[in-house]
């Protein structure tokens, strides 16, 4: 497969597909139902495979690798600690292997790679001036005791009755309902927050660390401020106002620890051993990583294009971005005088 005929790269070594950035189709107007049900239920599609793995995922995790609920009816070093262990192999396994096979042994070089630099490795702007080091060290000191004191905090309310706990059994219906539902909660969610760190002294004061990776790669992903990770991971705290059952939030808390992975991986498709491609297209946020004011959405990166934020990666997208910035500019010059 080669990539030429997917794409082209300019002579700064920047890669752009040919295909351009398709939103979900219930974002297109008008409606189009039968494509809008194909999209939720077809292969690929919004359930599978990423959602319904990340869920196959988490029930194996609650199953084998968390304590009772009665044995975390108490907040215990032990049971904590147990759950820390697990969420440091899992993202150690997503991201480490994800970034020994594409920036280790580089298995395909720089085919399909938006950027076609590794890395910095000497960098003073990065901690230990090393782009590589940096994530490690944001991902696994910050990111995964973050994900792991909501994941405790949660487990311990669900112990202690002081929120709704649904039976799985009782209620297959609501629960399942309520499962197809989250991913788009969490883009929403997702979107809201992320255009709030954009804006102002939040900016520098928390989003900068992860913007420092222009070059994004899976460790890039996590690679986030503590302040950055407390705000990312709170969309777990629906379960204080919505009866849930535990596989819910935890569910979505595997999902946004480990997917960044994938979403920052700078390839556009991945080898297989077989020889043949996996299309990752994640082009939409390799392209805010690079022009920063641009598609800020997750999950569901139509809501762009509703609030005009949208960079679909052709040169009008691009010129539709640079008068949005000019825009901007001008109101704020206009404002201060």
């Amino acid at each position: 497969m080669d990539e030429t005929l997917h794409g082209t790269r300019n002579r700064r070594g920047y890669w752009a597909p040919k295909k351009l950035i398709n939103r979900a189709p219930v974002f297109v107007w008008p409606i189009q139902p039968l494509k809008a049900f194909r999209y939720v239920f077809g292969f690929p599609g919004y359930i599978w495979p990423k959602n319904l793995a990340f869920v196959g995922l988490t029930f194996a995790a609650i199953e084998y690798l968390t304590p009772s609920l009665e044995t975390m009816r108490n907040f215990s070093v032990d049971w904590i600690s147990l759950i820390l262990l697990r969420n440091a192999v899992l993202a150690f396994l997503m991201y480490g292997g994800l970034h020994f096979m594409l920036y280790v042994r580089r298995r395909q070089g720089t085919a399909f790679k938006y950027n076609e630099k590794w890395p910095e490795a000497n960098n003073s702007s990065f901690l230990f001036r090393s782009q590589t080091a940096e994530n490690v060290f944001w991902t696994m000191c910050s990111g995964v005791p973050v994900w792991t004191a909501y994941e405790a905090v949660i487990w311990w309310m669900y112990a202690n009755g002081y929120i709704a706990h649904v039976d799985f059994t009782q209620h297959p219906i609501y629960c399942v309902a309520l499962l197809l539902l989250l991913p788009a909660y969490g883009g929403v969610h997702f979107y809201l927050t992320h255009r709030l760190i954009h804006m102002g002294p939040l900016y520098n004061l928390i989003h900068k660390v992860h913007h420092n990776n222009f070059n994004p790669g899976p460790w890039s992903g996590l690679s986030m401020h503590t302040f950055e990770h407390i705000i990312y991971f709170s969309l777990a705290l629906f379960v204080l106002v919505v009866p849930s059952n535990p596989i819910h939030p935890m569910f979505l808390l595997t999902l946004y620890a480990l997917h960044p992975a994938i979403g920052h991986l700078g390839f556009h498709a991945v080898r297989t051993r077989d020889g043949k491609f996996i299309d990752n297209d994640i082009y939409m946020h390799y392209l805010h990583h690079k022009y920063f004011e641009v598609n800020y959405g997750g999950e569901l990166h139509g809501l762009d294009w509703l609030f005009g934020t949208e960079h679909d990666g052709s040169p009008e997208g691009e010129e539709a971005m640079y008068r949005r910035i000019k825009a901007k500019k001008y109101v704020r010059g206009a404002t201060a005088a």
